[in-house]
């Protein structure tokens, strides 16, 4: 064995654990960003707004990239019991190399996301309701929502996916590298 190279059976325990952890990470971001788009996107995305059309985007965004983490994961688990098929390995360095990128491309558009919603304090989380009661405070009957906890659960919630595409972006990465070793490129 070559410095730094891993034995098979050492490839599959690596290959394993690192499945299983991105498919716990891609469905607590799947979570993550279902929950965020059923309490509060679902209500606040129009093709108007610039801004709230980014959540929504930036949003959809973070979903499709957790299933793609998921299919990661997936692939993963399945190479790790079968090594020797070229194609599945071929299959696992594309499913982390669009994962990783997928990842990072969510993770910028959450942080922009995130600092939108800051510097415009939340208003576009509360456009729908009334002009009268736009300040996050007030509790509204005119809201399809409830708005006395938008701005802080969704801030959270990105913050929380933030978080969780950080770590896909890592695990996915170390799945790509254990691809490209075991490819012997």
């Amino acid at each position: 064995l070559l410095p730094g190279h891993l034995d098979p059976g050492s490839h599959r325990k690596v290959l394993m654990k690192t499945g299983l952890i991105l498919l716990i990470l891609g469905h607590l971001n799947f979570i993550t960003g279902t929950l965020v788009h059923g309490t509060v996107l679902r209500f606040v995305v129009t093709a108007r707004d610039a801004t709230s059309l980014h959540y929504g985007v930036t949003n959809s965004a973070s979903v499709l990239a957790a299933l793609l983490t998921i299919s990661c994961g997936l692939s993963a688990l399945l190479l790790s019991r079968y090594l020797g098929p070229a194609a599945f390995k071929w299959a696992l360095l594309s499913l982390s190399a669009c994962s990783s990128l997928c990842c990072l491309c969510c993770l910028l558009g959450l942080l922009v996301a995130i600092g939108l919603t800051l510097g415009n304090q939340g208003r576009v989380l509360l456009a729908p309701c009334s002009m009268a009661t736009i300040a996050p405070a007030p509790l509204s009957r005119q809201c399809p929502f409830d708005p006395t906890r938008v701005y802080s659960s969704t801030l959270s919630l990105w913050a929380i996916s933030l978080l969780l595409e950080a770590m896909e972006i890592f695990f996915s990465a170390r799945c790509l590298l254990l691809t490209l070793q075991l490819l012997r490129l």
